[in-house]
């Protein structure tokens, strides 16, 4: 099928350097470009060039403008497309050797992220080397945890030497049966497209399937689509794996899962700031306490440098299993031999062998982090007195659900590509400098970055000042924030935060929703309404045949999901197996509905973060957000003048597919490859709100939702769970300086 030819370049080894989505974003810039001006030549080109990734605010225009002209001397020769890439990658190459350079030196910037490591360094494609020993473990665990698999089994066990991983990722089905091993139930394996032999179209169901959902646990897929996994590029399906994996393995590294991890805090410290700490942090502070009582006298920072000459690891063996933990694996001096008893006596806790004794002694950090997190799963040497905190006691309903919407509202934001990770929104939100990152995503060109400090951050009043920056951003975007102040975000106030996340959403859904309504005959002005929403919704399911409709997004009557299930078919017929839906009545049935919704959604190309419980219980906000979603996806699909490339110059399902492209949220004209309009399913998955919010006004009805009350009866302040992509990384007018003085002291 067309919509799987994307953009081809006739060297292989350039493509091989690009996903699809890379290629087709800077595809519509350089064809914007040569439209615009005729022909691209080293006159034009620079100004392109010093906005896109890698390059903006690194290297200036006159910079760029020198390098050109030492390859095309005659400043009106023509540059092909094909050019252009290779010039793109040589500068990166050269910043990259520049900044490398300037770390040795010891010109680093110490503290540039504010994330989770393992989560943030993920899929890359510029100068990429593919991790033979990676590999091997990745395939190790995939045999161990789906040899047994009634589908996968006649594939299994995989042999790591070869291609057949990425060979048998191709069709979607491993990767979707790998995201339930990692976080059970997350799909249902009902929505998988299982044939021995699958179509185009449904091997991109599969994969948009998979990366949706791949969101919704928590990875981060910038810079990936479905036709890269198609296609079985090795570097990004590591990256992926890896991922998948790594959240598998620190699952339990949080005092919700193991509450006996409070004893590795003391009494003073604050239990909200305990649970943010991410996964690795939680790892490494566990793998100290130990080594502390052990009598090792240095400190692990790290799953690399400080654990290759394997004497941490003596250490913390020693303590968690004496009985198999000899004196000589300390007395060794060869490192060698050490790491080569390690894993011995790891062994014999059940610890599966993912690495050798080289990946110890040569610090693969991705690898020891895996190692050391399957240690704590058999033999976490926590007492099983658990003290008594507030986290293990029941919890109300109301906490319940505020529990549900602070995850919904961590993994849309993580979704948007902001370059902090948030582990925990009441938390992470607290210093502002999250908050203004997103807002810079939904509207681009918001914040004054002049006048923000980056984490981290000690003194208060800075925080203070981020958070003023996000009320007075947010009043002039016309939320509702009447009893909302900046301190409040400081101070952490649950139900405040909550509700202007939420107003968030809402705006970011709505602008998209808008700009698609702007470019259709009559409609010029007409703000996109909850009313308008439930409207579309019912109108759907109408004209298909059926007859349920919703009289509003608490409609007690949704909680069997047959509703979405008529409303999901009525936009793509063949999508819903009808054989394996309920009918909603008994409990089990209706968690069986919403489940099944939820993936087909996602299957679609919706970007949800809903659970089933917030269908079965009528959610009215996770409600329309899912209405909304399945109502954008329907939408951008038409092939309707709002999304026709003959109508308007800057194709969203193309130019929202860019993570590498310019930073300052130019429109600009997608390539013919990529309009097709079974193509959009593949970019949706990646959908940014920069296009969306650059030009489209603000709905007028975002007005409503106050902090008190987020959820007004008349419909107009709840706020869809936008399909935001993964990488509205394109657009940031106004960028903020890489260094600006923010980390405040």
């Amino acid at each position: 099928m067309s919509g799987f030819v994307g953009v081809v370049v006739s060297d292989p080894s350039l493509q091989g350097q690009f996903t699809q989505v890379e290629l087709r974003s800077l595809k519509a810039k350089f064809v914007s470009l040569k439209r615009d001006s005729g022909h691209v030549t080293t006159k034009n080109l620079p100004g392109l060039m010093k906005k896109l990734r890698g390059l903006h605010e690194v290297v200036p225009e006159e910079e760029i403008a020198a390098f050109l002209s030492e390859s095309y001397p005659d400043s009106d020769q023509e540059i092909e497309f094909e050019s252009f890439l290779r010039e793109y990658l040589n500068l990166q190459a050269r910043v990259s050797a520049k900044e490398g350079s300037a770390t040795a030196g010891g010109g680093g910037a110490g503290g540039r992220k504010n994330s989770s490591s393992f989560l943030k360094s993920t899929i890359t494609t510029l100068l990429h080397n593919l991790n033979q020993a990676e590999k091997s473990s990745y395939v190790a665990h995939i045999n161990t945890y789906l040899g047994e698999d009634p589908f996968l089994k006649k594939y299994l066990p995989i042999d790591p030497s070869g291609n057949q991983l990425f060979d048998l990722i191709r069709d979607g089905v491993l990767l979707c049966k790998l995201i339930n091993v990692a976080v059970p139930g997350t799909i249902d394996e009902r929505a998988i497209n299982k044939k021995r032999v699958l179509n185009p179209w449904e091997r991109n169901e599969n994969h948009t399937l998979c990366l949706n959902s791949a969101k919704a646990i928590g990875c981060t897929v910038v810079n990936i689509g479905t036709q890269d996994l198609v296609e079985g590029r090795p570097h990004l399906v590591l990256g992926l794996i890896s991922q998948i994996i790594k959240i598998q393995l620190l699952a339990d590294l949080n005092l919700k899962k193991t509450p006996q991890l409070v004893e590795l805090f003391d009494d003073s410290k604050d239990i909200d700031e305990v649970l943010s700490l991410s996964p690795e942090k939680m790892l490494l502070r566990w793998m100290n306490h130990h080594l502390k009582k052990a009598g090792y006298k240095k400190t692990v920072n790290n799953f690399s440098s400080d654990v290759k000459d394997g004497e941490a690891y003596a250490y913390l063996l020693k303590a968690l299993a004496p009985e198999t933990s000899p004196e000589t694996t300390l007395e060794t001096k060869d490192p060698d031999e050490r790491a080569k008893m390690v894993l011995e006596q790891a062994e014999k806790l059940d610890c599966k062998r993912y690495l050798t004794p080289k990946d110890i002694t040569e610090g693969s950090a991705n690898l020891n982090l895996a190692f050391v997190a399957q240690i704590f799963q058999h033999r976490n040497g926590l007492t099983s007195d658990i003290k008594q905190v507030t986290l293990t006691q029941s919890a109300s309903r109301d906490d319940v659900l505020v529990s549900r919407e602070e995850r919904a509202f961590r993994m849309w934001i993580n979704s948007l590509g902001v370059e902090s990770y948030v582990n925990n929104v009441f938390e992470d939100v607290r210093n502002g400098w999250v908050l203004l990152e997103v807002l810079d995503k939904v509207s681009p060109g918001s914040v004054n970055w002049k006048l923000a400090s980056k984490p981290p951050i000690k003194l208060p009043f800075r925080k203070l000042e981020n958070c003023n920056q996000v009320v007075k951003i947010g009043k002039e975007l016309k939320f509702s924030l009447v009893n909302l102040a900046g301190n409040d975000i400081v101070q952490g106030n649950k139900k405040l935060i909550v509700a202007l996340l939420w107003q968030l959403m809402r705006f970011n859904i709505l602008q998209l929703l808008n700009r698609l309504r702007s470019h259709s005959k009559g409609s010029q002005g007409k703000q996109i309404t909850d009313a308008d929403i439930l409207n579309w919704a019912n109108s759907k399911v109408k004209t298909s045949g059926r007859t349920s409709r919703m009289e509003s997004f608490k409609d007690k009557s949704l909680s069997n999901g047959v509703f979405f299930l008529e409303l999901l078919s009525a936009v793509q017929p063949r999508v819903v197996n009808w054989k394996v839906v309920t009918k909603g009545e008994a409990d089990e049935e209706k968690k069986l509905n919403a489940t099944y919704i939820i993936s087909v959604a996602r299957k679609l190309g919706c970007s949800v973060f809903l659970l089933p419980e917030d269908i079965i219980e009528v959610n009215q906000k996770m409600i329309l957000t899912l209405t909304a979603s399945i109502m954008y996806w329907s939408l951008l699909r038409q092939p309707q003048p709002e999304i026709s490339e003959a109508s308007e110059p800057s194709s969203m399902a193309s130019d929202a597919t860019s993570d590498i492209g310019s930073e300052d949220g130019a429109s600009t004209a997608a390539p013919s490859e990529s309009e097709e309009a079974n193509s959009l399913s593949d970019s949706l998955s990646t959908l940014t709100t920069d296009d969306a919010t650059s030009n489209a006004p603000a709905a007028e009805n975002g007005n409503d939702a106050t902090p008190d009350a987020p959820l007004a009866e008349n419909g107009n302040d709840a706020t869809p769970d936008a399909p935001p992509a993964e990488n509205g990384n394109d657009a940031t007018p106004g960028a903020r300086p890489a260094e600006n003085g923010n980390d405040a002291t």
